[in-house]
């Protein structure tokens, strides 16, 4: 109530004592927002009573739109920070597309982006048509550009760029498709990934002029941005991290170590405020985070607190947990406490608990020339893919990159409709299934190449042969999924040779009536139709091996 008067009354009759430059702040700063109270506690040993829900685990597949600003140049991944890099593919195609950085920036390619043939209605719909079970979107980037109605941020995109609320766009579209709402959050290390925007040309006739990353509110006055602070978005006014000038020790600094310059308390608690507010103006199940175990840690319990806030509003919405946080480069305790996804890439074993795979049919932010040069993955190699990661109790997260207007390209949609037909047919062996005892068989398997950090293990071994088969099972059913066609029309199952229960059933999915077969010591031969049913992966459904 005394602070509601003050401000009602103005601020004429207050003394000097209350004109402090803290309290002038305190009025115009919202406040920090609250972390919900629940039996989750911002700590891991807390966090370690996490259980992934069900509906998650029976999902297996969801889509994401991977989609901001940095899709408007149409030249790929981390254009933010290589627009920056002298030199650099992305450097030379914004000097010829816009000019120089030190006169166009990325804040002014936010400026030209207008994502006025977006329709979120629409690409959810082909989405959930495909065969996803939830739905994610991009809110932030590490472009530090929040994508919503964002409180404590003011470059955002109801305010700048497309002047429309993203998320709140999305969040209905899921909604009105009955696909759980997930989002997904880079924007932690912008601290440090913008340091390439602090640079100068060392070559040419502007050689020194330094780029905008420096730049303050008062460069623009008289501007389009006039009003907006760029240190908001860019966040550079810091020293550089050690080995800054190289473009690829950001990768070893990622867990906000070897030399990173350490961000200051304000920035983290100003990511932790921003993440709340989209929490809470939002109510997604999901939350991804683009960082190694959680955001900003070991250096902050940002967040710890965010998790703990997430699980404890879910459990308060929902009476149980349905939420969940994903995280990367997980050690033992950490898996307990969230899910772990694997980037571009996936386990070669069964994993205990449920995991998930994150990948792009192209580059993560839309890139012409993936289209151009039929660059996309095949429809085939997503359900390969989504198949195997099943298979080993994960799930798959499938971005189909967006163009910068919010369209999708007509050979994007020729995947993700590829992907539907088979799903049509096919979907009883990978929805509500877990894994068997083995997760399969087949000469794939010799030459899976070992994850690597995040994962990035994705298309490294050989390509799958008919005689890559992969398992999941649903109650006392087996699916057997052949990744080919035999050209004998057969296969055997080595692995059902060894098992003691006897085969009574085997049929194949799309196909009428039962198939021949003969089970042995050596395996399961079975006899397939003269005409395969459908294309890419082919589903035995076998009863009786399992107990």
């Amino acid at each position: 109530m005394k602070r509601r008067a003050l401000i009602k009354g103005g601020l004429a009759g207050l003394s000097s004592l209350y004109l402090s430059k803290t309290v002038a702040n305190n009025l115009l700063t919202p406040y920090a927002p609250a972390m919900q109270n629940g039996p989750f506690k911002p700590t891991w040993d807390s966090l370690a009573q996490y259980q992934v829900p069900d509906w998650f685990r029976d999902a297996k597949f969801g889509m994401w739109a991977h989609w901001g600003p940095q899709c408007q140049p149409e030249r790929g991944d981390w254009y933010a920070r290589g627009m920056y890099q002298e030199g650099s593919d992305q450097y030379k195609y914004h000097v010829e597309k816009y000019g120089h950085p030190s006169k166009f920036g990325f804040k002014d390619v936010i400026n030209e982006w207008k994502a006025d043939k977006w329709d979120p209605e629409a690409i959810v719909s082909l989405y959930k048509k495909a065969g996803a079970k939830y739905f994610m979107a991009l809110a932030n980037h590490h472009d530090n550009f929040d994508l919503y109605n964002s409180k404590y941020h003011k470059w955002n995109s109801t305010r700048l760029g497309p002047k429309k609320d993203l998320i709140g766009g999305w969040a209905k579209a899921a909604k009105n498709n009955g696909l759980p709402f997930a989002v997904s959050v880079h924007a932690a290390h912008a601290w440090s990934w913008y340091e390439t925007s602090q640079r100068a040309d060392k070559n040419g006739p502007l050689a020194g002029v330094p780029y905008d990353g420096k730049m303050t509110k008062a460069d623009g006055k008289g501007k389009w941005w006039d009003g907006y602070d760029p240190q908001e978005l860019y966040a550079q006014n810091h020293p550089l991290s050690e080995r800054s000038e190289n473009n690829n020790a950001i990768h070893s600094q990622w867990g906000w170590g070897n030399g990173v310059n350490p961000p200051t308390k304000a920035y983290m608690e100003d990511f932790y405020n921003r993440t709340i507010d989209l929490i809470d103006k939002y109510q997604p199940e999901l939350v991804y985070f683009d960082d190694t175990a959680l955001p900003l840690w070991p250096v902050s319990d940002a967040g710890l607190r965010i998790a703990a806030h997430l699980y404890n509003s879910s459990i308060k919405k929902h009476g149980k947990l349905r939420a969940g946080v994903f995280g990367k480069v997980l050690d033992e305790q950490q898996r307990k406490c969230m899910i772990w996804d694997i980037e571009r890439g996936q386990s070669n074993q069964i994993e205990p608990l449920p995991w998930q795979t994150d990948t792009c049919i192209g580059q993560w932010h839309y890139d012409r020339r993936v289209y151009d040069n039929n660059h996309y993955k095949t429809p085939t190699t997503v359900i390969h893919t989504l198949v195997d990661v099943v298979s080993k109790n994960g799930n798959l997260m499938l971005n189909v990159p967006l163009r910068g207007d919010g369209s999708i390209d007509d050979k994007a949609k020729a995947t993700v409709d590829g992907v539907a037909n088979w799903m049509a047919q096919n979907s009883e062996a990978i929805y509500g299934t877990r894994p068997w005892t083995t997760f399969g068989e087949g000469p794939a398997i010799a030459s899976a190449a070992p994850i690597s950090a995040q994962g990035f293990n994705e298309g490294k071994g050989k390509p799958f042969v008919a005689e890559d088969i992969r398992f999941t099972t649903k109650g006392k059913t087996l699916y057997a999924i052949l990744m080919g066609w035999p050209a004998d029309k057969s296969i055997d199952i080595k692995t059902l040779g060894k098992i003691n229960n006897k085969v009574t059933n085997v049929s194949l999915l799309g196909a009428n009536g039962n198939l021949s077969f003969n089970q042995s010591t050596d395996g399961l031969k079975v006899s397939l139709p003269d005409q395969a049913a459908g294309k890419i992966a082919y589903v035995l459904k076998i009863e009786g091996a399992i107990g």
